[in-house]
């Protein structure tokens, strides 16, 4: 791999843990709002 294949890769790996981040944020949020709802019946 030269240089910019590496660069690439190291700036995928960085967007790929944003997201994983992202989406578990997402995750907990969608699941506190759903015991909210469960709690307000």
């Amino acid at each position: 791999m030269n240089i910019s294949e590496i660069h690439r890769l190291n700036e995928l790996e960085e967007e790929n843990d944003r997201l994983k981040r992202m989406f578990a944020d997402l995750s907990l949020e969608n699941l506190i709002l759903k015991g909210k709802l469960e709690k307000s019946k």
